[in-house]
This record gives C-alpha cells, structure tokens and sequence, in this order.
C-alpha cells in the first residue's frame, strides 16, 4: 500500500502517519519525490483497512499496491532510481554505462592488461570473477580472495568500480570487503538466504536474471534485496535457455521495456552470456541500448583464445573500442549518451 501526501504536508503529517502505521502494526517507508512524499506500508500479508489513513491531516489519497513485489514497484516509486558507485559512475540516469572485463580473474598480468585497455575505451566499471559457478566441477572456479585482491589492485590503478560475484552467504562478507558491486549470479537469483544476504551487505548488487526465470519471478528476487534495506539494485537480462542452439542462450531485449514499464530499477544488458558467441555480441550490445538499456557489460579478455573460461564469447580489447564508438552513436540518436570516461 502507498500513501500520497500532499504536496504541502508538513513533516509532523508525515510522522503521524507513520505513527499510525506502527500502531497498525506494520511499517512504513517514506519515499521523497520530486512534488511529494509517499509513505509505503510493508509488512502485510493481505488487504490493510486503508479508513484509519485516509483522513489523517496531510493524506491526498491511499494506492493499493497490486503487483507482488511492492517496494521494486514503479507503483511504489514513481522516479527511476539512480544509483552513484564509489568512483561517481551513475547507474539509471541519461548515462548508459559500459561494465566489460574478463569472465575470470587470471593472473595480475591478465586483469592489469585489460583494464588499462578497457579505460582507454571508456569503461568506468570493471567485471571480472573471483569466484565461479561452474557447470562442470571440474573446471576453473576462481582465485577466490587472490582473484578479490586483483580486482582491488586493478581499481587502484585505473579508478575504475569493480563488478564481481557473491556464490554463498558464507563468501559475500569476504566480496563486500572489496566489491563496489555485489553481483548474484543467474544460477542464484532463487537462493533466497543469499539475496536477504546481500540486502544486508551494505553494497550495491547487480541481479542477473535467471536462465528460466519470468520478468516477474526477477522482480520478485530484487524484492528480497530491498526488503533488507539495500535499494540500490541493478537488474541484469543475460539471456533466456531456449530450444534453438544457434546460440548460448536468447536474450529477451523486451525484457528491458518490461522491467522499465514494471519497476523503477535500472537494468543493464550482457550479450556476451546472451549470445556465447563473440561475432553475436556486438550487434546485440548495440540492440541493447536502441531497447533502452541503462547499460551494457561485455566480457572482454587480452588474448581471449587463451581465456580459461568462456573463451569463445569474449572480445579483444581493440574491437570492444570499435563497439564504444557504435554505442556512443545509437545512445545519442536516442535522446541519451554513455557515461563519462574517467580522469
């Protein structure tokens, strides 16, 4: 439920309403705008008699919330919500922004190399794994707190903000230490303790959708974060499993209208598990941003041939350049622009 208060509501109007609101036996969240406040109610299970809110002093009307997830709701807030990382990149604004890096974290070389590559280009977010789920479990699953300590160099030298995954609960303290994002894979956006988790972490997340998961089922997910308290979360289409194997997996670009429609997070686009195929990323990256996304992440490797995972999907730093300038173009014709190089 939502409670719009009038655009002259003084700041005793919105106590009282929160008073009541407790005395209810629920609690209640204001949400400044740009004209008013709007004060939501959580913590029911059901209908609220909404008589006991109507008539306080300040109240213009009470909004049923109807869809299930309430607090990622565009009918909770109506503004889009825009999230400033820790070197000032701005998520969910006019600005698209560029988050490219390596599947994984290799080497010092190998993470050092591309991201002085990447911020030539204009990259201002660094992705790059420490620790991977793995199909196989035989396969590279990471440098763990090596890999984090890499990442931290990386971003000390070019001012970049670093992208990187949380597996468990048990392992997202270690990555909040270092991470200016949290990301949740799209084999985790269910495991319900490691989101309540990272909306406690104290740390933007980044939520990739699952790989049979329904824009509403994503919504829900996000709904979890946020109900721990964390609102800076950023929601990620990586693709859908499909029956088709002419490529990795089918990305759902109107997810992205969707979610904007839906919610008042942004959403950012991944071509490279959208796809799995380096030829397909770029003219996929460049529907991304035509469809509106806020922004773009590529996975990218010095010498992808020799990446250990995910090789055939990542691109070499000279033709990702190439992929910013086409970017840069489509973003303008439509009203917007990518976010700043950095300094």
């Amino acid at each position: 439920m939502l409670i719009v208060m009038r655009h002259n509501a003084s700041t005793e109007d919105v106590d009282s309403v929160l008073a009541v609101i407790r005395d209810m036996g629920y609690e209640g969240r204001p949400i400044p705008g740009r004209q008013r406040v709007a004060i939501g109610l959580i913590g029911n299970d059901g209908k609220v008699n909404s008589g006991r809110l109507v008539a306080l002093p300040g109240v213009l009307e009470v909004i049923p919330v109807t869809q299930p997830y309430k607090q990622v709701s565009r009918e909770w807030r109506e503004d889009s919500t825009v999230i400033e990382l820790a070197n000032g990149t701005v998520m969910g604004g006019r600005g698209i922004v560029l988050v490219a890096g390596p599947c994984s974290v290799e080497s010092e070389e190998q993470i050092l190399s591309v991201a002085r590559s990447l911020k030539r280009a204009g990259v201002t977010v660094l992705r790059g794994g420490a620790f991977k789920p793995r199909t196989s479990p035989y396969a590279f699953q990471g440098l763990g707190r090596e890999g984090l300590e890499l990442l931290d160099r990386a971003r000390e030298e070019t001012g970049m903000a670093i992208v990187t995954e949380a597996l468990d609960p048990e392992g997202l303290e270690m990555v909040a230490e270092y991470a200016d994002v949290i990301q949740i894979g799209a084999r985790n956006m269910q495991n319900y303790s490691l989101l309540r988790a990272a909306g406690r972490a104290g740390v933007p997340v980044l939520l990739k959708r699952g790989m049979s998961a329904t824009v509403q089922e994503l919504l829900l997910a996000a709904e979890y974060i946020v109900s721990e308290g964390e609102a800076r979360v950023i929601l990620c289409e990586r693709g859908l499993r499909g029956f088709d194997d002419h490529a990795r997996n089918m990305l759902d670009l109107t997810a992205v209208v969707s979610v904007h429609e839906l919610s008042h997070l942004p959403i950012v686009v991944d071509p490279s598990h959208g796809t799995g195929i380096r030829t397909k990323v770029p003219p996929m990256a460049r529907a991304a941003v035509a469809a509106g996304a806020d922004g773009v992440m590529v996975e990218v490797h010095p010498e992808p041939d020799r990446s250990v995972s995910d090789a055939a999907q990542a691109m070499y730093p000279a033709d990702f350049a190439d992929l910013v300038g086409e970017l840069r173009g489509i973003a303008q014709a439509i009203g917007r622009d990518l976010v700043a190089p950095l300094d």
